[in-house]
C-alpha cells in the first residue's frame, strides 16, 4: 500500500503566515529602496515636524488589484465617536486567520500587506525616519473610508508600541482628487513653553500649518513623537447645492479610501526588543492628559467664582440670616430677572414643576427660555457676528476682537469669552453675550432661580460663552473629576436652524414670548439602510454565509466577533462608498452636546491601534433623538491601557447616553453631573448651516452632611407666590398661562 502523500498529491495550501523577513521590494517602485538617503535628507527638513511623502510607492497594477478585491469583497462598518467619523474595515493583522478560500479572494491585498511589513521596507523606513528598529510581528493597520461629512480630530498617534504611524492612499486612480474636497492630512506645530522647573512643555497650535492632499499611491508617514506628532484629518466637503461641478464629480466621487495603520517597537523574541520600553512610552501618552485636572497652558483657564454671601441690600453690619438665599423670589429680583427671563419661568407654579421634573430627572431642557425683547436683541448680534468674516489664524482672532481660542486642538477648539469684569447688574456692557455674562447669570437673583429650579444649594459659578465654527471646533471627551456633583446650564443661542431635522428648530410663533417648561421627547431611533453602506449587515450576530471570508480567531474556527474581521460578498462589482454615502440631510451637522456615562472594555490589556474616543449612538450623530434626560445613574470605569477607548454599548445595552443637547435657539439645558461622567460637543460640519452657540455654566454645589443638598425647595410664603405672580403677569399682558397646563405638558412631557 502506496502512502497517501504518493497516491494522491495533496493541493498545496495557501500561506496564511508569511515570513516577514521576505525581501518584497519586486512591488515597489524601481530604485525606491536605495534612495533611504534622499529622503532622509528631506525628512530631516520638513516641518512643522519630521514627516515623509512619496509618490507612487508601489506598483500601480498591484494597488489597482487590491482596490478591486476591497470594492469586490470587503464591507465597511459605520464608526463615529467624539473624536471621528469614518467608515473602516476589521483589522487586517487577522487576514493571517482567514480560511484558505476566503484568502484566495484577497491575494493582492495580502500581497501589499506583506509588501509593506518587509523586512527591506522596514528597514528602508527606518533608515529615513530615524527611528530605530520596526516589528515585522505586530501588524497594525486597516482600510478607513471618508465620505462628505467623515473626519479625524487633533491627536499625535502615541498608544502602546507604536513607533510610525503611515496613511497609503487608495484613492481612485482615473478621478484624481482635488484638494478642494477636503480630506488632508494635517499637521500642527507645537508652541514650546517653560514650566516653573524650567522643563519644556511642547502645546499644539490651534491651526494647522501643514496640509497633505491624499493621492493614489502616495505614502505619508512620521515617526510617533509623543507630544509633537499632532496631526488630523480635514473633513470631506459635501459638493455645494449650487455647486457647477460634473456630475462625475459629485459626493459619490468624493471617496477617501486609505490604508492606514502604524510600525510598532520590535517585540519580545525580535532584535532590537527592549524590555518595559512599551510600558514607559505609554505614560507619556497624551491621551493620559486628556483624562487629566488640565494643563497651565490650555485655553480658557477655569475662573471659578464664589458666590458673594453678603446681600447688598442689607445696611452696613448687618448680618445674614441663616436660610436667606432659599427665600422666594423678592420684587426686587423678579423686576431684575424680567429684563432677561421669560416670565413664565418666574411663576411659583412652574419653578414647582421644574423643580420637580428636574429632581426626578436630574436634567431638564427649558424652551424659549430668554425673554422676547432680550432674545431679539441678542439674535440680532449673534446674526450680525455670523455675517462677518473672521480672520484665518487664530492668533487674528484674538487681536481682532473680544474672541480667545481654546486649545490645545487635542482637548478642544472654540472661540470664548468670558466674564469681561464688570459683574454687577449696574454696570454696562458692550454685547448681550457680556449681558449674559456679567449680569444675568452671576447674579444673586439668578442664583435663586436656578436653586428654586434645582432644589440645589450653589456655592460657585464657572460661566463661558463659546462659538463652535463650521468645519472647525469641537470639544472632546473628557470626565468630571469633582468629588461632588457641579450643576451645568447650557444655554443654546444657535439662531441657524436644521440641526436636528427641524426647520426652525427652538423658534416657535417668532418673537411670541416664553414657552412653558417642557422636556423634549425622544424622537425614533435611525438607522443607516443597506443601500447606504456597501455588503452592511443589519447589526445582528449571526453565521456568516458560505460564500463569505471566514474568520479564525486564535486557529480555531468560529464566528467572527464584530468589527475585528473584514467580512466579504461575492459579485458586488461597485465603489465601496457609491451606496454608502449618507443623504446630507440624514448625516448630521454635529454640533450637539452629549453626556455619557464611560465603560472600559472587557480586555482592558488589548491596543485597539486607533484612537477609539467615545462611541456616538447613530441616532444622536444624525440627529434623531431630541435633547434627552436621563435617570440612568452613571458608572465610570478607566481603560487602564488606553484611557480614551470607551467600550460601545450593544443592541442589548444601554447606549450610556445621559443626556444630550442639540444646537437650538433660546433653549435653556440643566443637568446634575456626577463624578466620571463623560461631556463633549461633537465636531460641527462644514455643511452646517451656520455656527453653534452658547453659554456654558458650571455650578459648585453644598451637599449636607446627609446627603441633602440643604435647599428649602421651592415652597414659600403663599402671599409671597401671590404677589411673584401679579408682578409676572403684569410684564406680560399679551400672555395667558394656567398654571395647570403648565404641570400638566411637563408630567406628559417624562412619560415619553
Amino acid at each position: 500500500m502506496k502512502r497517501k502523500a504518493e497516491d494522491e498529491p495533496a493541493e498545496e495550501p495557501l500561506r496564511k503566515k508569511p515570513p516577514r523577513g521576505l525581501n518584497g521590494s519586486s512591488h515597489f517602485r524601481e530604485g525606491l529602496l536605495q534612495q533611504a538617503s534622499e529622503y532622509h535628507d528631506q525628512y530631516l527638513i520638513s516641518e512643522p515636524y519630521q514627516h515623509g511623502v512619496i509618490h507612487n510607492l508601489l506598483d500601480s497594477q498591484l494597488l489597482r488589484k487590491v482596490r478591486t478585491e476591497i470594492q469586490d469583497n470587503l464591507s465597511f462598518t459605520p464608526k463615529e465617536t467624539d473624536i471621528y467619523k469614518i467608515y473602516q474595515s476589521g483589522d487586517l493583522a487577522n487576514l493571517d486567520g482567514l480560511e484558505d478560500s476566503s484568502l484566495k479572494r484577497l491575494p493582492s491585498l495580502l500581497t501589499l500587506r506583506d509588501t509593506l511589513y518587509s523586512a527591506a521596507f522596514r528597514d528602508f523606513l527606518s533608515t529615513v525616519t530615524g527611528s530605530g528598529p520596526l516589528s515585522g510581528k505586530k501588524t497594525d493597520m486597516a482600510i478607513n473610508v471618508y465620505t462628505p461629512s467623515c473626519h479625524l480630530l487633533c491627536h499625535d498617534d502615541v498608544i502602546g508600541s507604536r513607533r510610525v504611524s503611515y496613511i497609503l492612499y487608495l484613492t481612485d486612480p482615473d478621478r484624481p482628487w482635488k484638494p478642494e474636497w477636503g480630506g488632508a492630512l494635517r499637521l500642527y506645530p507645537t508652541i514650546v513653553h517653560k514650566d516653573k522647573d524650567g522643563k519644556e512643555v511642547k502645546v499644539p497650535s490651534p491651526d494647522y500649518s501643514g496640509s497633505i492632499p491624499p493621492a493614489f499611491n502616495q505614502l505619508s508617514f512620521f515617526a510617533v513623537q509623543p507630544g509633537e506628532s499632532f496631526h488630523d484629518v480635514e473633513e470631506v466637503y459635501a459638493k455645494q447645492k449650487d455647486s457647477k461641478e460634473a456630475d462625475d464629480e459629485s459626493d459619490e466621487a468624493r471617496v477617501r479610501m486609505a490604508i492606514s495603520g502604524w510600525y510598532h517597537i520590535p517585540q519580545q523574541g525580535e532584535d532590537g526588543f527592549v524590555k518595559g520600553l512599551e510600558e514607559s512610552l505609554a505614560e507619556r501618552s497624551s491621551l493620559h492628559q486628556l483624562q487629566g485636572s488640565g494643563d497651565q497652558y490650555d485655553k480658557p483657564l477655569p475662573a471659578v467664582r464664589q458666590y458673594d454671601n453678603n446681600d447688598s441690600r442689607r445696611e452696613e453690619g448687618e448680618e445674614k440670616t441663616g436660610g436667606e438665599d432659599e427665600d422666594p423670589l423678592t420684587q426686587e429680583d423678579l423686576e431684575f430677572l424680567l429684563k432677561y427671563m421669560a416670565p413664565t419661568y418666574l411663576t411659583p407654579d412652574t419653578l414647582e414643576s421644574v423643580s420637580a421634573t428636574f429632581g426626578d430627572e436630574c436634567s431638564i431642557c427649558l424652551e424659549e427660555f430668554l425673554s422676547s425683547k432680550f432674545s431679539t436683541s441678542l439674535k440680532a448680534n449673534i446674526e450680525k457676528q455670523e455675517s462677518e468674516i473672521l480672520p484665518s489664524t487664530s492668533e487674528d482672532i484674538e487681536k481682532a476682537g473680544p474672541w480667545g481660542v481654546a486649545r490645545p486642538p487635542h482637548k478642544h477648539r472654540f472661540l470664548f469669552q468670558q466674564a469681561s469684569g464688570t459683574e454687577s447688574a449696574g454696570d454696562s456692557v458692550d454685547s448681550p453675550i457680556q449681558e449674559l455674562l456679567c449680569n444675568l447669570l452671576p447674579s444673586r437673583a439668578f442664583r435663586k432661580w436656578l436653586q428654586l429650579a434645582t432644589g440645589l444649594t450653589l456655592s460657585s459659578h464657572d460661566l463661558l460663552a463659546r462659538r463652535f465654527r463650521r468645519g472647525k471646533d469641537y470639544t472632546l471627551a473628557t470626565g468630571y473629576t469633582g468629588d461632588e456633583s457641579q450643576l451645568e446650564i447650557v444655554l443654546s443661542i444657535t439662531p441657524s436652524s436644521g440641526w436636528s431635522g427641524d426647520e426652525d428648530p427652538g423658534v416657535k410663533d417668532g418673537n411670541s414670548g416664553a414657552k412653558q417648561a417642557e422636556i423634549a421627547a425622544e424622537s425614533n431611533d435611525k438607522e443607516l439602510s443597506k443601500e447606504q453602506i456597501p455588503n452592511a449587515e443589519e447589526g445582528k450576530d449571526k453565521e456568516p454565509p458560505k460564500d463569505q471570508v471566514s474568520s479564525i480567531e486564535d486557529g480555531k474556527d468560529k464566528e467572527p466577533p464584530k468589527d475585528q474581521v473584514p467580512d466579504a460578498e461575492e459579485g458586488k462589482d461597485k465603489e465601496p462608498a457609491k451606496d454608502q454615502i449618507p443623504d446630507t440631510e440624514e448625516a448630521g451637522f454635529g454640533g450637539y452636546i452629549a453626556y455619557m456615562a464611560s465603560d472600559d472594555a472587557d480586555d482592558a490589556s488589548s491596543d485597539t491601534g486607533s484612537n477609539d474616543g467615545v462611541e456616538v449612538p447613530l441616532d444622536l450623530s444624525t440627529g434623531g433623538r431630541a435633547s434627552k434626560p436621563s435617570t440612568q445613574k452613571p458608572k465610570p470605569k478607566l481603560n487602564k491601557a488606553d484611557p480614551a477607548v470607551y467600550q460601545a454599548a450593544t443592541d442589548e445595552e444601554d447606549d450610556g447616553v445621559l443626556f444630550s443637547i442639540q444646537p437650538s435657539w433660546n433653549t435653556l439645558g440643566l443637568v446634575l453631573r456626577d463624578k466620571g461622567v463623560m461631556r463633549f460637543t461633537k465636531y460641527v460640519s462644514c455643511k452646517a448651516r451656520g455656527d453653534r452657540w452658547d453659554v456654558l455654566g458650571e455650578f459648585g454645589v453644598i451637599f449636607g452632611d446627609d446627603g441633602n443638598d440643604g435647599s428649602s425647595g421651592v415652597e414659600g410664603d403663599k402671599e409671597e407666590d401671590e404677589e411673584a405672580e401679579r408682578l409676572v403677569s403684569s410684564q406680560q399682558p399679551e400672555m395667558t398661562f394656567e398654571h395647570t397646563e403648565s404641570e400638566t405638558e411637563i408630567e406628559s412631557s417624562e412619560s415619553d
